[in-house]
């Protein structure tokens, strides 16, 4: 059963399909993929069932619902990288110090990208929540745009067509899949709260101990 919020999405999500149709899954997961929360999980199985299934397209159209949610995905996934790389970057680079983000922080972010950067962009689009955020942290660490562009599109592919997919066999029932995904949602956000509490913790430890050593001694 869909929340209160998600029904109110669900409206405008349907308004728009009634309005354009097939331009919407490409504006809708764009702004999606830009960090706003209009979840594709919403978005393409309504797609699956409203513009496919319900007009009596075959399932051959459900790749291409998966290539427009791509698209969309992609084009979304591009703001979102540019302010990281262009205003997430400075910003944390000279004022990093006030909201817990060192040097050493940006470097190990650095390394890890360098390193992981195409798989950790690629997996977050097949992540619940995760994938709606990972553009920025690749943007700061300035993963090579086209590396990014491929692995963006190639995951978000993968997600929107089985999520059209879903909608399409399920038909008027396509809220089931969104029933059933929900609980994936919570273990995801309690894995990244676990994690930024800890990097608080981390932090303050950290500074704490400098305060300590910096005292002089009596």
């Amino acid at each position: 059963m869909l929340s209160g919020i998600e029904n109110s999405l669900l409206d405008f999500i349907t308004g728009v399909y009634n309005a354009v149709g097939w331009p919407g899954v490409i504006f809708m997961m764009a702004i999606e993929s830009a960090a706003i929360p209009l979840p594709s999980e919403l978005i393409m199985p309504l797609a699956g069932w409203k513009l496919i299934e319900a007009k009596g397209h075959g399932v051959e159209w459900v790749l291409l619902a998966g290539f427009y949610g791509a698209v969309g995905n992609t084009v979304g996934s591009w703001i979102a990288y540019y302010a990281g790389r262009y205003g997430g970057r400075p910003f944390a680079e000279k004022y990093g110090k006030y909201i817990l983000v060192s040097r050493h922080d940006l470097d190990l972010a650095d390394r890890f990208f360098n390193r992981w950067g195409k798989w950790a962009v690629f997996g977050g689009r097949l992540l619940p929540v995760v994938r709606t955020f990972i553009s920025v942290p690749a943007g700061i660490s300035r993963v090579p745009i086209g590396e990014f562009t491929a692995y963006t599109f190639a995951g978000a592919f993968i997600w929107s067509t089985g999520l059209a997919y879903g909608g399409y066999k399920l038909g008027k029932n396509w809220e089931d899949l969104r029933t059933a995904m929900k609980p994936l949602d919570y273990p995801i956000a309690a894995v990244i709260l676990v994690v930024l509490v800890w990097y608080v913790v981390r932090h303050v430890r950290r500074a704490w101990g400098d305060d300590t050593s910096a005292k002089p001694a009596s």
